[in-house]
């Protein structure tokens, strides 16, 4: 089946037949592990997890390809500001400074500035790839029956349901819309200038806005008239028990939380990694 932007698509591998639950609780687990972390080389081994398993969910990267874009350029900038406003924040953090070559008697470019950003980058790179399985390969309605069963509000719970539902069809009303416009004469192109292309987004979040308030009033009137927390309680078609793999999937993401604290308190007996003593 052809994959569409963060369209769910379901698949019969081990990463799909995962609860929703189960994906929701490695998720926090690997992401609280790198977030807390500050050692390089423990990032880089959850990375590498991240992709392995980005991988195994037999992911299409079309799906992610605007995501990785606006993750990228976030990044670059975060790493250019960092440096700007806070050139010597690495040396501060190490206690030491091995400088390589200055700009400025402010503007000095030291390992230790280098390492602390390039691992502050990768901390946030790791993430995308948990983030985007998580989301991709996460049934929408499983979810919210999973973590209704563990004890969170059905309201609640069909509200994450419909949120995770109506990603995909926010951009592809989006992509109706700048089609629409582009038909019109509107030119997104590099050949328009920087203040005339964001004017002309700007013409098609207006229409988009709208559209997702009809949206939001359709949905809440087909609930309201199915009598939708009427009840207490409420049946789901699609709730799945947790099952071995769920269990095991569940200990390996507390493992990987446990041995990145572990490392901070233990190893390191702090949050960062110093090469340089």
């Amino acid at each position: 089946m052809k994959a569409k932007l963060f369209d769910y698509i379901d698949r019969d591998n081990f990463i799909y037949n995962l609860s929703g639950l189960t994906k929701l609780v490695c998720f926090i687990c690997m992401t609280f592990s790198v977030m807390f972390s500050y050692d390089i080389r423990y990032i880089l081994f959850v990375m590498v997890l991240s992709v392995a398993f980005f991988r195994l969910s037999q992911l299409q990267f079309k799906q992610i390809k605007v995501m990785t874009i606006y993750v990228a350029f976030f990044l670059l900038i975060n790493f250019i500001l960092t440096y700007l406003f806070s050139p010597q924040h690495g040396t501060q953090i190490y206690g030491t400074s091995h400088e390589l070559f200055r700009f400025s008697n402010r503007y000095t470019v030291t390992l230790e500035q280098l390492l602390y950003q390039i691992t502050k980058t990768v901390k946030y790179a790791s993430v995308v790839p948990l983030g985007m399985i998580f989301l991709l390969t996460t049934n929408p309605s499983e979810f919210a029956a999973s973590i209704n069963r563990a004890g969170c509000n059905y309201k609640g719970a069909y509200a994450l349901s419909l949120t995770l539902r109506y990603f995909p069809d926010m951009i592809r009303d989006y992509q109706d819309i700048a089609l629409a416009q582009q038909s019109r004469g509107l030119d997104m192109s590099r050949k328009e200038k920087l203040g005339t292309r964001i004017k002309n987004v700007m013409n098609i979040c207006v229409p988009l806005i709208f559209s997702t308030l009809d949206r939001i009033e359709l949905i809440s009137n087909a609930m309201d008239l199915r009598g939708f927390g009427k009840h207490r309680k409420r049946t789901w078609y699609v709730a799945k028990p947790l099952r071995k793999g769920d269990w095991g999937a569940i200990v390996f993401g507390i493992l990987i939380l446990a041995g990145s604290l572990s490392i901070t308190f233990f190893v390191n007996a702090s949050r960062f990694y110093n090469p340089f003593v």
